[in-house]
């Protein structure tokens, strides 16, 4: 099915009527027609009609971007493992600086802005998947700037909508990563302070 939607300029990705004539409306992504029927007809832009069973509605790039506090939590905890070391300034027993401010700790910074910078992009990817697949209107990608959590919450609800029984997989495979960097974290801290009391013979 090659035809485009009526009118002289190419319309926006939207449902529109079945140039074959079945009666209901045919997702055209502003390029091609999709392939995927809406049933009953609707109106474009109206609301999310549902999508075929078969259409997945995960993919690899959103299960990168649930991983990504994980992945740095676990980079943190095996690159930044300072051994402090006391020194004297003006008579008066102090951690040198030096000894906790290693490279492991600029290492660690660099990989959490490029963790950042990688779950936008992801994100941005993801959201062009899912409007490729006749998702009306998913979850816009650029909140991810403001919390991986807030899109993954915002993408998993639109598709729910969409896809009555799936889509909601992410929110808790996100809930048990939070769990388990948060566990790893703790775990981390503790030992950073047992070693730092340790200096000073606490």
């Amino acid at each position: 099915m090659t035809e485009r939607p009526t009118g002289q300029v190419p319309p926006g990705p939207g449902w529109y009527p079945d140039p074959a004539g079945s009666g209901r409306s045919l997702w055209w992504n502003g390029t091609t027609w999709s392939g995927y029927l809406a049933q009953p007809a609707v109106a474009p832009g109206r609301w999310r009609p549902l999508i075929s069973p078969q259409t997945p509605v995960y993919n690899a790039l959103v299960w990168l971007i649930v991983a990504t506090p994980l992945v740095v939590v676990l980079l943190q905890a095996a690159l930044w493992n300072p051994v402090p070391r006391l020194v004297y300034v003006r008579g008066v027993r102090t951690i040198d600086p030096f000894s906790v401010i290693t490279p492991g700790y600029f290492v660690v910074v660099a990989v959490g802005f490029l963790a950042y910078a990688g779950t936008i992009v992801a994100a941005y990817f993801d959201w062009k998947t899912l409007d490729r697949a006749g998702v009306v209107r998913p979850f816009h990608w650029a909140w991810t700037f403001l919390s991986l959590g807030v899109y993954v919450i915002g993408r998993s609800v639109i598709v729910r909508k969409v896809a009555p029984g799936r889509g909601l997989d992410p929110v808790w495979a996100l809930i048990g990563v939070f769990v388990v960097s948060l566990v790893i974290s703790i775990a981390h801290a503790s030992s950073m302070t047992q070693t730092f009391s340790g200096l000073y013979g606490y």
